[in-house]
């Protein structure tokens, strides 16, 4: 059955007339037909929020997770494919092993993102494998000067910095409400504090016409004593509750 592609998508080495290769433009449509994952670099570390969408209500709550820890101070929130997801963890984590081993002190957050992209970009030159249906958000929060660092990796071996960013379903209107979140918290948003304000952007992209989702959050920050953690249970839904709220008197205003 032919394509959009007209023959030139049938295979991730040929490029159409006009320079694109869509095979790797069909992984992104991967990534933007998944829930929203974002990321947000604060004072006192970072913090990570997905949107998980509820195939089944007897789903037992905390599972298909989208976040992961890659080393006791870095961790990764994913869009797209979960199963091409952990694949990317998995190479993380090795990536971030095999560096103490050799040097004896933890992989700079420049150095393991660019080796993860390297790694994803090598999936889009060869006719027998196919690219990455995924976006991942890796980041890293230093050992010694507690400064965080976070990178965008996209399926065709991208990497971007950034101070906050969001890919997924809603990551249009997810970067529009942390660039307003930056612009009246400026330097003095911490972990805790951007929490409740993580939720409510969560909870304000979600399309109604999608099914149920969980919001899973984790960080890594004063709070978690500077390395990865899932965010607690309790705070996540007193934060939750809280962001309706807010969403809730927003409308009314309007």
């Amino acid at each position: 059955m032919a394509g959009t592609g007209a023959g030139y998508d049938l295979s991730v080495t040929t490029f159409s007339p006009d320079g694109r290769v869509f095979q790797v433009e069909y992984a992104g449509k991967a990534v933007e037909n998944s829930g929203t994952s974002l990321a947000i670099c604060c004072k006192d570390g970072i913090i990570f929020a997905v949107e998980k969408f509820l195939n089944s209500k007897m789903l037992v709550p905390g599972t298909i997770k989208r976040t992961f820890p890659v080393s006791r101070t870095a961790g990764i929130a994913v869009a797209g494919l979960l199963a091409d997801s952990r694949q990317l963890v998995s190479r993380a984590r090795s990536e971030a092993q095999q560096y103490i081993s050799s040097y004896g002190e933890e992989i700079p957050p420049e150095v393991l993102a660019e080796r993860i992209g390297l790694f994803v970009h090598a999936y889009t030159l060869y006719w027998s494998i196919r690219p990455f249906g995924c976006a991942i958000l890796l980041g890293c929060v230093d050992k010694e000067t507690k400064v965080p660092s976070l990178f965008c990796i996209e399926p065709q071996g991208a990497v971007s910095k950034y101070s906050g960013t969001a890919c997924g379903k809603g990551k249009q209107a997810a970067k529009t409400e942390i660039e307003k979140l930056f612009a009246t918290a400026g330097g003095d948003l911490t972990c805790e504090k951007a929490l409740v304000q993580v939720a409510k952007i969560m909870h304000k992209v979600h399309d109604e016409k999608d099914k149920e989702f969980e919001l899973e959050c984790s960080w890594i920050c004063a709070s978690s004593k500077y390395e990865y953690s899932a965010v607690p249970a309790d705070l996540l839904k007193a934060a939750e509750t809280e962001a309706k709220r807010m969403i809730e008197a927003e409308e009314q205003d309007d």
